[in-house]
């Protein structure tokens, strides 16, 4: 069984292990940085049999090691899934039992058969679709890990 939290460990295991590479690069070459990372990340996602990706959707963010592994992650597990396993309506359900009231499960990316969920969150939102899932947040509460593990268990192996 695949967990997620086991995987994001994992992973940040990988990039502490190679911070004084990536601080090197990142002083000469701030672009093959995120290259060097996402070597990382595929290596990680290998031993899972899944595709893993960093996203610096805020190019900033490349300069600060430490965040690396710990927000804006994509899993690919099956990138030609369209549907669900289960019902739309438990994945929300779910979300809402593990992690509170006070975010928004809802309908997403629902086009040419292909059906999709968007979880917004306090501090950004999670992407669900059936072969993948993106987390555009901060991975640091355990009910969002517990969540994700779910995923795993449920959606996804």
């Amino acid at each position: 069984m695949i967990l997620f939290s086991a995987l994001v460990e994992e992973l940040k295991s990988n990039i502490h292990n190679n911070r004084n590479a990536l601080y090197a690069i990142l002083k000469k070459h701030p672009n093959l940085v995120y290259q060097k990372v996402n070597e990382i990340a595929v290596f990680t996602g290998s031993h899972y049999n899944l595709n893993l990706q960093l996203h610096f959707p805020d190019s900033k963010k490349i300069y600060d090691i430490n965040s690396y592994g710990t927000e804006n992650i994509g899993i690919v597990v099956d990138k030609f899934r369209k549907t669900f396993p289960i019902p739309r309506e438990d994945i929300k359900r779910k979300a809402i039992e593990i992690m509170g009231n006070n975010i928004q499960p809802q309908d997403a990316y629902m086009y040419e058969g292909k059906e999709g969920i968007k979880v917004i969150l306090e501090n950004g939102r999670i992407e669900i679709l059936p072969g993948s899932i993106h987390l555009w947040c901060k991975i640091d509460e355990q009910k969002l890990k517990s969540y994700c593990d779910w995923l795993m268990q449920n959606v996804y192996f």
